[in-house]
This record gives structure tokens, sequence and C-alpha cells, in this order.
């Protein structure tokens, strides 16, 4: 079992904002929200038969729920390229899907304050089984226009390699 060092000097629970997502050994460009990685183990009730008023539970199934990414729309054509390896429109019959290569790997990296990588997440066999090419448009509106996929995937893991880093401190301050 992985051995973790800890900060006993960090009292504040990280913040939720800097992460970077890799697939394909490439940082993903603009990702800037992740939904949360959700394990769920089903629960198996039995009970023996001559015990007529108590069941017993046991662990089932894990299920591992889909990850949303959304990102600005830009010109980059990442979460699109990757929707079409699922259902390509107007691709030749019985070639709609790339079935050699539409499962990624992902890699999500979680950064503290001072930008120093803190945990990490390795998603494996994602596949998107939604893809928001457009957002609602409204003329009369004053926000960013947002893409998003939906990643289906068979589990995640945390990345124990990566372990907490000595924080870094202001030296001397002049008053």
């Amino acid at each position: 079992m992985a051995q973790f060092s800890v900060n006993t000097q960090r009292l504040d629970p990280y913040k939720n904002f800097k992460f970077r997502l890799k697939w394909d050994g490439k940082y993903v460009a603009g990702v800037s929200k992740v939904s949360a990685l959700k394990r769920t183990t089903e629960v198996v009730e039995h009970r023996a038969g001559g015990d007529p008023s108590t069941s017993h539970k046991s662990p089932g199934r894990n299920k591992f729920d889909a990850i949303t990414l959304e990102r600005g729309l830009t010109q980059d054509l990442a979460f699109h390229d990757w929707a079409g390896l699922v259902w390509n429109f107007g691709a030749s019959l019985g070639s709609e899907v790339s079935l050699a290569n539409f499962r990624k790997d992902i890699y999500l990296e979680f950064y503290n304050e001072a930008g120093q990588l803190v945990i990490a997440y390795k998603i494996y066999r994602c596949w998107v089984s939604e893809y928001q090419a457009l957002p609602d448009l409204d003329a009369n509106a004053n926000a960013i226009a947002i893409e998003h996929i939906k990643l289906e995937n068979e589990g995640w893991e945390r990345d124990t390699s990566v372990t907490e880093p000595q924080e870094p401190s202001l030296s001397s301050v002049s008053a």
C-alpha cells in the first residue's frame, strides 16, 4: 500500500478551481468545468431462511457515473473530433463508429493555489455519450458560448505516485 506524506502545516482544504485534463498525451485546451468523480456500490440484501426479522447487506457491483466536461467554444476541435469517433454523420454505411479508437484514458490533474500538482486521477476507457456543440443562442445575453461532452467510463483510480509537495512560503517580509 502506498504511503502518503502528510503536511501537518496545511489546515485549509484545497480549492476546486485549478486543474488540467489530458488525453492522447496532450492537455485539452480551455476546460473550465469537470463534474464530480463518483462511484456507487450496489447493495445486495440477503437473509437466512430461518431468521425472518433480520436482513444482511453486502457489496455488489460498482458503478461509475459519467463525467461532464465543459469549456468555452473556440476553434479547437478536440471535443468535436472525439464525439465524431462514436458517431460520424455522413460516414458510409457500417463505418459510422470507430470501434478501434473511440475509447480514451484520461488523466485529471488537480493543483493547489501555488500551482503545484497535489492530486491526480486516471480515468479509464472513456467514450463520448453526449456532445453539445453549441449552447442556446441568445442575442440579448452576455455570456460565454459553452460546449460540453459527457464521458462514460469504466472506472478511475487515484494516481498515488503524486504526493503532497512542500508548499512555498514567503521568505522574510520587510515591514
